[in-house]
């Protein structure tokens, strides 16, 4: 039978001096042998510590206690083996009952002990006693020559100035390894044990003691993950791999869900020199915030385009579909191009218009009596309208026509209309109306959704030659994701549909394909203007809705119109005023920088009795508000010259005049007090070109408003913006703009307490929405034109101090250069109580407990937020500022 020995008892029973001490350098075992060089028994030594058994020699030179302390903590606290070639240590001895201190002189191997799972337990000591070795050894220098002795010493030098420098080099490489930006980690066999791991590695992981286990014990929440395989494959091919942007779920708090990291990785086999391959080292780096931060700025770049476009394009899946696409596209910037030039010139030609038409009203009311000049400025009148007219379509499928939308019931409009449509197309056209029970409400402008279906019921007429059957049907409808796949610019949902169908001649494909396209029309010369079906299309668009054009060739025409369904309860209609026209006395500040247009205005104005008052530009408006002349009603022109926009002169004049009314007017509104298409709420409009009875019924109905009109912006917050990010900061800004804010936004919390405690007017002070902000170096960037602060007052230093400036809500990231944006939040409340604040954070809903840290009236914003995300969240502390 083979000898079976266990541990224990080799260790009993080695002639080779052994012992093992624990962490506290106490003696928890020792052999035989160890014990006979010693000269010492176990109970003399087991339980104790080693320096209290040997306590060395006090006057020892050398402090060879020291040593061998420094090299059983290197064993112990480093986890490596370390040897004491020689080493000089007395030993007491008892010779005939009295104590003698022995020199003698050892050489000792430390060898750290680890338990189950890896970590170091105890040392065990390997001593060899060289007494009697190193006494030859001195006696043989002592017979050798001078010169050899010189030659061995100078040997003895160069040897340990050489450990000195391998030891160096080791303790240099360690600390590169240590300190390394990426994270290392070194893997040992098929198992793919630790060996070793630098600080960012344990960083990545979550500080756990992974040195000694496998990956798959160290790790187990990286199981299915892929990365284990990697490791596998890499082992047995001996190839590299080399990843970018890879995810991994890490747990890397314990009993936490595992967290998302994204990281760039190399794992390259470690060959031996038969070319084997003995382990792994992995090397990579934690790309988790820059992958955020590039998430980040997607996503603000996504929502700048979302508001700044009218549509979108979604990615293309096929090459059909992008030609399909492409197509659609030109036809829209087609549009879009006309759009853009309607709006160039809608503005002159509306005032061209309106002085024809402020003329012709006046030369009518002085010819009196003249029936020939008479007839003549009526049929000048019939021409004003019809350019009014064409202006209008045009603006309307530019999609640039101010709408007022309400909440309506399409199946009332019907009835309302049947008398219209009949009377319009005539007896020989049977027109059957078709409403579904429980009609849905949809959200549309009442009077343009008339000229909408007026406009198709005609011209289905004309394709039935004046005769056949015209079916108007309203219903509910469903458009779903397979529908809105394969029309790029329809959002799935419940709509409200309205088809208009005739039993005309139809269109063939090429005709249906253009039907929309502006002045396009299959008509003989001078029987339309070919932008009836535009403004059509234009008006749905506008509207957030889709047509559809059905036909075929001598089958009839089908024209369907999706619009949006509206949970709204209807809103009945204003009554319109109809009655004699009337005048006032009241006072009247006109606004206009066309001087025909202000000439006929103001004498039309002074006809109907009012006292006028006449500014060119907002400016010379502002200094007449300033004056104190009391005004009653301000009527300016949208689209104004000068550093002043018409907006803001209306929201500086009603700060001036709180009971000012504010009419405005325009023949082409661009995107002051119209968004999206739809007049903002609260603002009165009057488009040109108007007649005079319509403007005197409109001054009239703005002046007996019960209240103020509303301003032509949305309600403003003062919002000071901190981001450390240039390129997120400039886009936040830009967000913030867009929103209707005054902004002042800097690069840190120290930038944003010197900006509260600067006064209005400072460098930093943001005036009106709109401005594109400061450049770099400034200290701050600044969301509005920036109006100049007052002037010194007088007197120098003698001065009284100005108030520090007040901000309504302070959107700061939580994680700032110097003081952090919970730090800043508190020392803000300190400065302003009334202040509330917006904590954007990088980590989500994990950033809770600082929100809680920087007080009550704190609302966590996760980044990336979107728009509408960030709108909500500042609607919400605008209700508490408010």
């Amino acid at each position: 039978m083979p000898l079976q020995l266990s541990h224990a008892s080799l260790f009993s029973i080695s002639p080779n001096p052994y012992m093992v001490l624990n962490r506290d350098l106490v003696y928890v075992d020792a052999n035989d042998a160890y014990l006979r060089v010693t000269g010492r028994r176990r109970e003399e030594v087991i339980g104790r510590h080693i320096f209290d058994a040997f306590p060395g020699d006090p006057d020892d030179p050398q402090d060879s206690a020291a040593v061998l302390r420094q090299s059983l903590r290197h064993a112990l606290d480093r986890g490596e083996t370390h040897h004491l070639p020689l080493i000089r240590y007395s030993i007491a001895r008892q010779v005939d009952g009295r104590e003698v201190v022995e020199e003698r002189f050892w050489s000792a191997t430390h060898v750290p002990v680890r338990n189950a799972e890896g970590a170091v337990v105890a040392v065990l000591q390997h001593t060899v006693d060289v007494t009697e070795l190193q006494t030859l050894k001195q006696a043989m220098r002592a017979s050798r020559t001078m010169e050899l002795e010189k030659g061995i010493l100078e040997r003895a030098r160069e040897v340990a100035a050489s450990n000195a420098m391998l030891d160096a080099q080791h303790r240099h490489l360690r600390r590169l390894f240590e300190q390394a930006p990426g994270f290392i980690a070194v893997l040992r066999g098929p198992l793919h044990v630790f060996d070793l791991v630098n600080e960012s590695y344990r960083q990545l992981i979550g500080h756990r003691d992974v040195v000694g286990k496998t990956v798959r014990q160290a790790l187990p929440e990286v199981e299915g993950q892929g990365f284990f395989e990697l490791l596998d494959r890499v082992y047995a091919s001996g190839e590299p791999y080399v990843g970018r942007s890879i995810r991994v779920l890490l747990q890397r708090t314990p009993d936490a869900p595992p967290e998302e990291r994204w990281i760039d990785l190399v794992y390259q086999p470690v060959l031996e020199d038969d070319g084997s391959v003995s382990g792994i080292l992995a090397q990579g780096h934690d790309m988790t915030e820059q992958h955020q931060a590039q998430e980040e700025m997607r996503r603000y770049r996504t929502q700048l385009e979302q508001l700044l476009s009218e549509r979108t394009q979604d990615l293309l899946q096929s090459r059909a579909e992008h030609e399909q696409t492409r197509a659609q596209l030109e036809h829209v910037q087609k549009l879009e191009a006309l759009g853009r030039l309607t709006g160039g010139i809608a503005h002159d030609f509306n005032n061209l218009l309106q002085v024809l038409n402020n003329s012709l009203l006046l030369l009518k009311r002085v010819t009196q009596g003249n029936e020939p000049a008479q007839r003549w400025i009526a049929t000048a009148g019939n021409a004003v309208s019809s350019g009014a007219k064409l202006t209008g379509q045009l603006l309307a499928f530019a999609r640039k026509q101010p709408l007022e939308p309400r909440a309506l019931n399409i199946g009332r409009l019907l009835q309302g209309m049947d008398d219209l449509l009949r009377r319009s197309l005539g007896g020989a056209v049977e027109v059957e109306t078709v409403i579904a029970g429980g009609l849905w409400n949809t959200h549309a402008d009442p009077t343009q959704l008339e000229n909408v279906i007026l406009n198709l019921a005609i011209n289905a007429r004309d394709a039935m030659d004046g005769e056949g059957r015209l079916t108007i049907e309203a219903r509910n409808a469903m458009l779903d994701d397979l529908y809105a796949d394969t029309h790029h610019e329809v959002a799935p949902g419940q709509y409200v549909l309205l088809a208009v169908s005739d039993t005309g001649c139809g269109m063939p494909p090429d005709v249906i394909e253009r039907a929309f396209e502006p002045f396009f029309s299959t008509k003989p010369a001078n029987q339309g203007t070919g932008l009836g079906l535009s403004m059509v299309y234009g008006f749905v668009k506008q509207s957030g809705g889709h047509v559809k054009i059905y036909s075929e060739p001598g089958h009839g025409t089908t024209v369907k119109i999706y619009l949006p369904r509206s949970h709204q309860a209807e809103e009945q209609p204003e009554l319109r005023v109809t009655g004699p026209v009337e005048g006032g006395t009241e006072t009247v500040l006109v606004v206009e920088d066309d001087p025909a247009v202000l000439a006929t205005t103001v004498e039309t104005l002074d006809d109907l009795g009012y006292r006028v008052l006449k500014a060119s530009d907002g400016q010379s408006a502002l200094a007449i508000v300033n004056s104190g002349v009391p005004i009653d009603l301000l009527f300016t022109d949208v689209v104004m010259p000068g550093p002043v926009r018409s907006v803001d002169l209306a929201r500086q004049a009603q700060q001036a005049l709180p009971q000012l009314k504010v009419l405005f007017t325009s023949g082409y509104t661009e995107n002051a007090i119209v968004h999206g298409g739809r007049l903002d709420p609260g603002v009165n409009l009057i488009s040109k070109p108007y007649r005079r009875e319509d403007l005197a019924r409109k001054i009239r109905q703005v002046l007996q408003q019960g209240a103020g009109a509303a301003a032509a912006q949305p309600a403003q917050l003062d919002v000071l913006f901190v981001e450390d990010d240039a390129e997120l900061r400039h886009l936040g800004l830009e967000l913030l703009r867009l929103l209707g804010h005054r902004v002042t936004a800097v690069g840190s919390a120290e930038e944003a307490l010197a900006q509260m405690a600067a006064p209005p007017g400072h460098p930093g002070h943001a005036g009106q929405p709109g401005g594109s902000g400061g450049g770099s170096g400034e200290p701050g960037e600044r969301g509005g034109s920036g109006e100049p602060g007052p002037a010194s007052p007088p007197g120098g230093s003698d001065a009284p101090p100005r108030e520090p400036r007040r901000f309504d809500v302070l959107l700061t990231d939580v994680a700032l250069p110097g003081l952090s944006g919970v730090e800043l939040a508190r020392e803000a409340r300190a400065r302003q109580p009334g202040i509330r604040v917006i904590l954007a954070s990088g980590y989500g809903r994990s950033a809770l407990p600082e929100a809680e840290q920087a007080g009550d009236r704190t609302l966590l914003l996760p980044k990336p937020y979107s728009a509408d995300g960030l709108k909500e969240a500042l609607a919400r502390v605008a209700r508490a500022v408010r």
